[in-house]
């Protein structure tokens, strides 16, 4: 642990249990003076601890030693090469010119969407209608929100059990194979009654200094939940079940808004900055900065998706791969990270709304040789899943539908 320099950033290394946790122990880092020993917690001390002092690793403390905490390791088959990945053949699909209804930009851009989700999940989107000064005011927020000091951000702090706030490196939820990040993420709802959810939650958190903040943020969110519909109208056409199907599904939904910063490693060959998974969300809408690090796994091989200023890099998830009756996939990616510069990027995950039951449209089962692949679930039970009982792989959505079969018997 010398590489962490301790002594001369004046922090304390404490190993405490945790709860659900492989090892048994995360680390916690905070700001201290000389202290004496502590006595030994007790159960009520710990839990008082976990929920008043939410674990969290200042990452601008970390970016510039040699030596990273063994937590931040990963295993060796999961290390990312030090060989630069090839480049993911992912199609750009002019999302305006299928929007316009010219038919033969529908056609292409189907078949494009078809032929990748099969495969792998990914594609991106250009002439996409979302305009570049927003997408810059997102990226310079992204900026001034993580560049505060390490007491600002935490009080928005995300508390146990929740999926929205500031994390780093979620600490709180795992104690080994760490990512070497730092994220603030936000609940966004598009029903009509939460018109300024998302500015207001960021007056309550923050105060008033954080009111433009917020504005930013909920036009982001607003623009992205228009974007995705206009998606899933292309995806409903690709599938054969219509524009509307999917569109009308998702109107209403309630999604997850994240901001990543994944700062410099010294040992970037050693860490991951997001560990490979699949989102279980339905699908992700990312915007990267001109910094590389995401990857996608096909055909067990690890492909680069290069940043695009003027495209949306999408992807399917989970749930609507149950949605597609298993046809379009979610597919394996990971963030690696750099000794040299700050990566970041903006996720916006369309969830369903909070009631609706995740169910295909009876002509995809139809055309299936197996019929019905997955059970019905809901959003709310799926997240609650991932975020108290699993941690997302390739596997998670098959882990799940287990993981009710044990509940129901």
């Amino acid at each position: 642990m010398n590489g962490l320099g301790l002594s001369l950033l004046s922090l304390s290394l404490y190993t405490l249990p945790l709860l659900n946790s492989p090892s048994h122990s995360f680390l916690f880092l905070k700001s201290t003076f000389a202290q004496p020993s502590l006595p030994p917690l007790r159960m009520g001390d710990l839990m008082r601890t976990e929920s008043e002092h939410c674990p969290v690793l200042d990452a601008p403390l970390l970016e510039h030693q040699p030596n990273i905490p063994s937590q931040f390791v990963w295993p060796d088959e999961e290390k990312p090469s030090s060989t630069k990945a090839p480049e993911l053949p992912a199609p750009l699909v002019d999302l305006g010119g299928f929007l316009s209804g010219d038919l033969a930009a529908v056609s292409k851009a189907s078949l494009q969407v078809n032929e990748a989700c099969r495969e792998h999940g990914f594609f991106l989107v250009w002439n996409h209608g979302v305009h570049p000064g927003l997408i810059n005011k997102a990226h310079e927020i992204v900026d001034s929100f993580f560049s505060m000091q390490l007491s600002m951000k935490q009080r928005a702090q995300r508390k146990p059990g929740e999926h929205w706030g500031y994390a780093s490196s979620f600490t709180g939820r795992f104690s080994s194979k760490l990512p070497w990040k730092e994220t603030l993420s936000f609940c966004y709802s598009a029903d009509g009654q939460s018109s300024k959810a998302v500015e207001k939650y960021f007056l309550n958190v923050m105060g008033e200094d954080f009111r433009e903040f917020g504005k930013t943020c909920q036009e982001y969110c607003e623009a992205m939940s228009n974007l995705s519909l206009g998606i899933m109208e292309l995806l409903g056409t690709s599938l054969g079940v219509g524009r509307s199907h999917f569109r009308e599904f998702f109107r209403e939904n309630d999604s997850i808004m994240r901001l990543n910063y994944y700062p410099p490693c010294q040992a970037p060959d050693q860490t991951l900055g997001t560990g490979p998974h699949c989102d279980p969300t339905s699908l992700t809408i990312l915007h990267q900065d001109q910094v590389s690090g995401l990857q996608v796994c096909v055909d067990g091989k690890w492909c680069s998706v290069s940043p695009n200023p003027n495209a949306f890099v999408v992807n399917i998830g989970d749930t609507f791969m149950a949605l597609s009756n298993g046809i379009y996939k979610s597919c394996l990616h990971r963030a690696v990270v750099n000794d040299q510069a700050v990566r970041k990027s903006l996720a916006f995950f369309l969830c369903p709304r909070r009631d609706k039951v995740v169910t295909p449209p009876s002509e995809l089962v139809e055309r299936h040789y197996a019929g019905r692949i997955y059970p019905d679930f809901t959003w709310p039970t799926f997240l609650d899943f991932t975020q108290k009982h699993y941690r997302a792989d390739t596997r998670t959505l098959d882990a799940f539908f287990d993981w009710i079969r044990e509940r129901s018997n």
